[in-house]
């Protein structure tokens, strides 16, 4: 004989599935923004500019180099949070805008860590001639960490493309249907006309009719 399965087991496998996409979604996708947050904000290269007695030496941040998967990653940030404020197509429009941050964030962070215009942006400047660019040039790590905060946001993205349906929703004053939900009516009393005028002020009929 083979066994039936439970309706209930049956019911809660949905519910498990949309339990673990949702933490792993909220785990990447701010995991995700820190460390694009964060790699922006450190040395992706150095270099120097021969000035009159030696070497300028010259570095360059992220933020310096491009400042696109900053934006992008908090614009992935909002869109993971408002993400449980829409239902619908609305939420898979905002899934979708969540997974093109965090794509936008890797393309950007890899164009990035070979991009050298800072660099001799700075170097000219250091020299006083428009001419000069930045010589010894060494590049570090940090732009390929913010590539992969921008993966974790893609992933994010994908996941709430996949289960957002899974995942619950803000509540508010309105019903799944968009109407707004009834308020109960307060007993007034007649012999009080401040219960009276209370009751006109709500839209109420005092007199029951």
């Amino acid at each position: 004989m083979t066994a039936v399965p439970h309706p209930r087991s049956e019911a809660a496998v949905p519910v498990r599935s949309g339990r673990r996409s949702l933490a792993l979604a909220l785990l990447c996708g701010a995991l995700g923004a820190a460390v694009a947050l964060l790699s922006s904000r450190q040395g992706w290269s150095a270099g120097a500019v021969p000035v009159a007695g030696g070497h300028y030496p010259l570095t360059v941040k992220g933020s310096d180099v491009t400042g696109v998967p900053a934006a992008l990653a908090i614009v992935g940030l909002a869109a993971l949070v408002a993400v449980f404020a829409v239902r619908r197509a609305g939420r898979l429009l905002v899934a979708g805008l969540l997974a093109l941050s965090g794509a936008g964030t890797v393309a950007a962070a890899l164009l990035g860590a070979g991009d050298n215009s800072a660099l001799d942006e700075k170097a000219a400047q250091a020299a006083g001639d428009s001419s000069a660019t930045a010589i010894a040039l060494t590049h570090t790590a940090w732009p390929y960490v913010a590539a992969v905060g921008g993966a974790l946001i893609l992933v994010a993205g994908l996941l709430a493309l996949r289960y957002s349906r899974l995942w619950p929703a803000m509540s508010g004053r309105y019903e799944r249907d968009g109407a707004p939900r009834p308020r109960a009516v307060r007993p007034v009393d007649p012999d009080r006309p401040e219960d009276l005028w209370k009751a006109l002020d709500r839209g109420e009929d005092p007199t029951g009719a």
